[in-house]
Formats: structure tokens, sequence, C-alpha cells
């Protein structure tokens, strides 16, 4: 079993990226994609006040389903076994963490994202996981 972890967010890079997954599938055998979408934790104070820690889980739930649905589709109509996985916590963190822990032996995703400096080089996300991982990382413009 080859395990290859997605991370993605809904952005257009990120769907290239699964789409570009969804292609090594006829090339690797056994290829099993566990697909992730990281949500931030909220801790603002003005959230917290008007929200209730379920509602702020089924929020981030949602947004999390959400940003997977079209990579989703994309892997499953190649025939590749996807493996959703909802986060919480810091993106880079819990990616480096979910790739130890899932034992998966290469990451793909797209460079650009739904960050607030998605736009700048490669992506402060893809910048900063690159540094935290020892797996090959495959950037998808």
């Amino acid at each position: 079993m080859f395990k290859l972890l997605l991370p993605v967010d809904g952005s257009p890079a990120s769907v290239r990226a699964a789409r570009f997954a969804a292609a090594l599938a006829p090339q690797v055998r056994d290829l099993e994609v566990h697909l992730v979408n990281v949500q931030e934790t909220v801790d603002a104070w003005e959230v917290r006040r008007f929200l209730s820690e379920e509602e702020i889980a089924a929020m981030q739930r949602q947004r999390g389903e959400e940003a997977m649905a079209e990579a989703q589709a994309a892997l499953r109509e190649a025939g590749v076994t996807v493996m959703p996985h909802l986060a919480v916590g810091d993106v880079s963190e819990t990616i480096a963490r979910l790739v130890d822990e899932l034992g998966c032996r290469q990451i793909v995703m797209g460079t650009h994202g739904h960050g607030a400096m998605g736009g700048l080089l490669l992506g402060s996300v893809s910048t900063k996981v690159l540094h935290r991982v020892r797996v090959p990382v495959t950037l998808v413009k």
C-alpha cells in the first residue's frame, strides 16, 4: 500500500493537486490517498462570545467537507481509495503530524491556497510543510 497525503483547502490549486494525485493511480499499485482539510483553531473572543463550541465545530466540519468535496470526487472517479480526514489546528503542523501518524510516504499539495498570503511565492503553508516533513513533497501549480 502506497499512502499519499493530500492536503486540500478547496482552492483551485488544491483541486489541481487532487487531479494530479488521481493521475498517479494507474502508475502506483495500491494507492491510498489520505485527503485532509485542516481548519484553523478559532480563538477570537469576538467569535466565541456569540458561538458555542458545538456551533464552531459544526462550522469547521461543514467548511472542511466543502473544501474536500471536489477533490474527493476527482479521486473517487479515478478509482482511487480515499480516506478523508478533518482536523483543527495549525495547518502545517497538523499536516506534518498526520504524515507520521498515517504512515504516508509522500505529500502532494497545491502551491497557492486560501491563506492570507496565498499568492506569495509558493504560499506560506507549502513552505512550512517543506521544512517540517521528511517525505517527498510534490507541489502542483
